[in-house]
């Protein structure tokens, strides 16, 4: 009734120009805009709470997110949330995410490693979180955070991390170009460079698995086994069909990969039940590509067989085939994945396994690629999945983790790149040096602008047998492995003496990167490795490396902005905090011997040409 006086008041005073008070005015655009609800004074910059307060402005547009209650629909004999069910959910977040980017419906194309840490019960909440890391030209990366809340106790905890490659579809059939994704947040602005990293590692992966099966194939020899205490692989063979109806697919008719992932984990499941005669627990999913869609119609024929068993594991192979309604026609392959189980006792600790007798022929084949896979497994969870500070400065480098330790080095600069916490520490004409605190490590940035094209300086930085040139730290680096375009593996001699007064040497790993985009910057990362062929010696002191290099962005063509990152270790801390100004000048000089050797070397190749 208030509002309505107050409302006719404000016409009348409209009609006749009244001038109205300011506080009346106030006070009904309050009352107004709390919809008859008693007026709440707020202080400035405080946010309105509920369900239907505005989000945040700093919100990934992409971001989608899926809360669901587990019923016990959803789980197998113990109660625990099916995995299959958990794949359908976190496709499903991701698919929605994809689509609000891209405008247009998408398909799965492939999902990374997905390692699950823990278990989920009836009655707890999975919350999934999905949203865009970047765009390429047709396709995009997808993150997922999926973590689990007991509404009884409040806790948290997280399940698993997972990254999907999606596709878009126009209505038509043409290609759809995708609009670049701009990152906000320093979240972001990690995600969205490292996504760079993750596309090259999946592009590498299956040669990686190559070259390691051949070697496997060469050189390992089937474990000599006791007959009788060995399950025959055929005994856990299954094969299932399933018909795709209209509620497994999306308003294209393409059938939802989520669903064809559950379809395939429920087989799985079975195979390894056949073999240790108990109920496994999915623990990890190999990365997978899906080799074409299927459609509503289709009958998709699931088989599955445990490949080999470890100690407290074991590998499970599962395809998947669709085939029309003749099914007499050859099958369409749809994707095949390897799946690895365990199984727990009562306190949730791995048991004992039986051991697999392959089948003659293809079955020892699988039997030792299963041994390959799982040495990759190993080496990507071990060096990409940790934390940086949970990896050791020196990993041992070998043809099977090659991969991954140039991802590992490349993206440990990409993240310190990222930060957003630099404080300018000192500025000497057109030298710029800042630091970054963080809880176990001080880091520094020393850029500055020099008249070189950004590939040329890309070119001399990235070759450490130049580095003696300009850096007076450096005695010698030699070349001691090409291991491909991209990475080079040097052992590096200093004039720095150790406190057991001798020369200190490293081997690094220094992988570059050109820009997979516009935008994006060169790269040199540096990071410390072991060889076999280079032990440490009583010569010298060996040095470690954890994250170092170069960022190079290009101001024009012919100008460039040179960056040199450098995280320093919590044995280099001392010298850090007691030196720091002598360590400033130290950085200014040495960086501007850098930009006279770019201007020396840039001439000179503009001569020869």
């Amino acid at each position: 009734a208030t509002l309505l006086l107050l409302s006719r008041y404000l016409l009348k005073a409209v009609k006749e120009s009244i001038v109205v008070p300011e506080e009346v005015l106030r006070f009904c655009c309050d009352g107004l805009q709390g919809s008859g609800s008693p007026s709440c004074t707020r202080e400035p910059g405080e946010e309105t709470s509920g369900a239907m307060a505005s989000p945040s402005p700093t919100r990934n547009p992409t971001e989608v997110q899926m809360s669901q209650m587990v019923l016990p629909c959803h789980t197998n004999h113990r109660g625990e949330l099916s995995t299959g069910q958990l794949l359908k959910w976190i496709d499903t977040a991701a698919c929605l995410s994809a689509e609000r980017h891209a405008g247009c419906p998408c398909v799965t194309a492939s999902m990374d490693d997905i390692y699950f840490e823990h278990t989920i019960s009836v009655g707890q909440v999975v919350n999934i979180k999905a949203k865009v890391n970047r765009a390429f030209n047709s396709s995009m990366e997808v993150g997922i955070q999926v973590s689990y809340e007991d509404l009884c106790s409040g806790k948290h905890c997280s399940i698993c991390k997972a990254y999907a490659t999606f596709v878009a579809h126009h209505p038509s059939g043409g290609k759809v170009r995708l609009q670049p994704l701009i990152p906000q947040t320093e979240e972001e602005k990690i995600e969205h460079s490292i996504a760079a990293e993750r596309r090259r590692m999946r592009l590498a992966h299956k040669d990686t698995l190559k070259d390691l099966l051949i070697r496997s194939l060469r050189e390992s020899e089937l474990e000599t086994r006791d007959g009788s205490a060995a399950v025959p692989a055929e005994k856990t063979r299954v094969e299932s069909v399933e018909l795709v109806l209209p509620p497994h697919a999306n308003h294209q008719g393409n059938t939802f990969g989520g669903q064809i992932m559950a379809w395939m984990e429920n087989v799985a499941t079975i195979a390894a039940s056949r073999l240790c005669h108990a109920y496994p627990t999915l623990q990890t999913i190999e990365m997978f590509h899906f080799r074409g869609p299927s459609q509503v119609g289709d009958r998709l024929v699931l088989k599955a067989i445990v490949n080999n068993s470890f100690k407290n594991s074991m590998e499970v192979g599962v395809c998947a085939e669709a085939y029309g309604q003749e099914m007499s026609t050859s099958p369409r392959h749809i994707n095949s994945a390897f799946m690895t189980f365990v199984v727990l006792d009562q306190e949730g600790r791995p048991c004992s396994l039986p051991m697999v007798a392959p089948e003659p022929g293809e079955g020892e084949r699988r039997y030792r690629e299963a041994s390959a896979r799982k040495k990759i497994r190993l080496d990507r969870k071990y060096v990409v999945s940790c934390k940086q500070t949970e990896v050791p400065l020196s990993v041992p480098w070998d043809q099977s983790n090659k991969v991954y330790l140039s991802y590992n080095n490349v993206s440990a600069l990409k993240t310190l790149i990222a930060k957003a916490n630099w404080a300018l520490a000192r500025e000497k004409e057109k030298v710029r040096l800042y630091t970054l605190e963080e809880d176990k490590f001080l880091s520094f940035r020393i850029e500055i602008s020099v008249c070189v094209a950004a590939d040329q300086a890309f070119s001399l930085l990235s070759d450490l047998r130049r580095r003696h040139e300009w850096d007076s730290h450096y005695a010698s680096a030699e070349l001691v492995q090409q291991v491909d375009d991209d990475d080079m593996i040097y052992h590096v001699v200093t004039q720095t003496l150790s406190h057991e007064d001798k020369p200190q040497d490293f081997v690094i790993l220094a992988s570059r990167r050109k820009p997979c985009s516009r935008g994006d910057p060169f790269m040199v990362a540096f990071r410390s490795v072991t060889l076999p062929t280079h032990p440490a010696s009583s010569s010298f002191t060996r040095g470690e490396t954890l994250c170092s290099g170069f960022c190079i962005w290009p101001e024009s063509e012919e100008m460039s902005k040179v960056a040199y990152y450098n995280q320093a270790t919590p044995g280099f801390l001392n010298y850090v905090t007691t030196n720091v100004a002598g360590l400033s000048s130290n950085f200014c000089a040495t960086f501007e011997a850098c930009e006279k050797f770019l201007l020396k070397n840039n001439e000179r190749l503009i001569v020869r040409l």
